[in-house]
């Protein structure tokens, strides 16, 4: 029964294709390509018509294998068009013809140039749209179409269109595709298929970062710039499956989903998420082992991320588990870094600035102004917790003294880890003190004592139990 049509094959026509396909081979060569191509379709049909698959498929290879080798491309375009579109035209012989079709593509490129592989490219797609048995092979043909579009960006043509324009068609024509859906493509090219959406999107949002404007016009707003992009490129992200990154045949497809996903993290400020980046690249097998190298560099991007993100619970549970990690101890530096954020002791930023300053202010990470303002930010932040931990009250004055800072910014700073919930405090202007603990109701204060009472009659419930076992072990040794 026929794949394509439900129906039974009903004749076999495999020895009037033996018989021909000699024949109309000889013809080409002799130049009569036309009249090889007319016997050839006059066969197809009949084998079409009769549901023969195998006969079908060897005809229709055959006459664009003739046509691919006169060298007639307009001809071969012209048949790949109409072969596929024949009524009752049997799935199995359109799958077979198009991946005979894919295989020539460069060479091609390479000895007829890019006219006449852009010519066949466009009737491979055109072809395939729309099919969902060639989705495989049409996300194939559209990547190699996405990589000239690139290729004339990085290397641009006289009369090729902008390079700008060049990229962004190259990331429209990859996008245009859900190869997540594929169920014929295989998840190692599913996946890498989706990482070339992304690094391709990335592209075009850094472009547009760069231009700080919307496609060049001057658009401006919540999503200017490369934001749609940016947006874009999260939710491809999202597609991709992490628990398949950490087989180990699947490393470098890992590592470069992670060194994308840091440049995007970046771009938003998004410590806590580049840190956690880094620390899945420190986890592969083959940098945590190079401890001298990539694992270095690697478990130290890790700490300076930690480090600059946002005090929540998340970012501290991760900071004390690397304080506790072994490795850390061969990072003397990033040791004592890390060592000053967990313990509940004032980091005045003077003393920060003379002992770790030359050091970090020489990296990658800290050589940047933004960052290095991010860390005296965190500075001063884990300063207000500690001062909320042990002061209940304390005057402005004294508080702007300890935190090396203005009483403006002092007091700007109080401001946003109360908004944030990250510390209580009020404010009494006109005494000038601050106040970080909260007045406590009447229910409070009755909840607390009568937990206190609980804890007290249990003590001596246990004492009096205690007692009376020693009085009765006494008695014992008597009698």
């Amino acid at each position: 029964m026929s794949e394509s049509t439900g129906k039974l094959q009903q004749k076999d026509y495999t020895p009037e294709v033996d018989a021909l396909l000699p024949q109309a081979t000889a013809l080409a060569e002799a130049g009569k390509l036309q009249e090889a191509l007319d016997k050839l379709f006059v066969l197809e049909k009949q084998a079409r018509n009769g549901s023969d698959l195998k006969s079908t498929t060897r005809l229709v290879k055959t006459i664009v294998e003739l046509e691919y080798d006169a060298r007639d491309y307009a001809q071969l375009n012209s048949s790949i068009n109409a072969l596929s579109k024949k009524h009752g035209q049997l799935k199995g012989a359109i799958q077979a013809m198009v991946e005979l079709a894919m295989l020539w593509l460069d060479d091609i490129k390479q000895r007829d140039g890019v006219e006449k592989w852009l010519e066949l490219v466009e009737t491979l797609r055109t072809v395939t749209e729309g099919k969902l048995f060639l989705e495989t092979p049409r996300a194939r043909v559209t990547l190699s179409l996405a990589h000239h579009h690139e290729a004339l960006y990085r290397n641009p043509k006289p009369k090729s269109s902008p390079p700008r324009d060049s990229l962004i068609t190259a990331s429209e024509l990859l996008s245009d595709l859900q190869v997540e859906t594929y169920s014929s493509m295989e998840r190692v090219e599913k996946t890498k298929f989706i990482l070339e959406q992304m690094r391709l999107l990335q592209e075009v949002a850094r472009l547009k970062d760069t231009e700080g404007t919307d496609g060049g016009k001057g658009e401006k707003g919540p999503l200017g710039g490369g934001e749609p992009e940016w947006v874009k490129f999260r939710v491809q992200s999202r597609k991709v499956n992490v628990q398949f990154l950490k087989e180990p045949e699947n490393e470098s497809v890992k590592l470069q989903f992670y060194d994308m996903m840091v440049l995007y993290g970046l771009r938003h400020h998004a410590y806590l998420d580049v840190a956690k980046y880094y620390h899945k690249v420190w986890e592969t097998p083959s940098i945590k082992e190079d401890v001298n190298g990539k694992g270095k560099t690697a478990l130290e991007h890790i700490i300076y991320y930690v480090a600059l993100s946002p005090h929540d619970n998340e970012q501290s549970d991760m900071m004390h588990r690397l304080f506790a990690d072994p490795a850390l101890e061969k990072l003397e530096v990033q040791y004592n870094l890390i060592k000053s954020f967990t313990t509940d002791e004032l980091m005045r930023w003077p003393g920060i600035v003379d002992v770790f300053g030359p050091f970090l202010r020489e990296t990658e990470v800290f050589a940047n102004d933004k960052h290095w303002e991010d860390l005296h930010t965190r500075v001063i932040e884990h300063n207000v917790r500690v001062i909320a931990k042990y002061y209940t009250r304390i005057t402005l004055a004294r508080l702007t003294t300890l935190l090396d800072l203005t009483p403006q910014q002092a007091e700007d700073t109080l401001c946003r880890l109360v908004v944030a919930g990250t510390v209580w405090a009020r404010i009494d202007r006109p005494t000038g003190i601050v106040n970080f603990r909260n007045k406590r109701g009447a229910e409070d204060v009755m909840n607390d004592w009568s937990s206190d009472m609980q804890k007290l009659l249990g003590l001596v419930e246990k004492t009096w139990m205690g007692v009376n076992a020693a009085q009765a072990a006494q008695s014992r040794i008597k009698a």
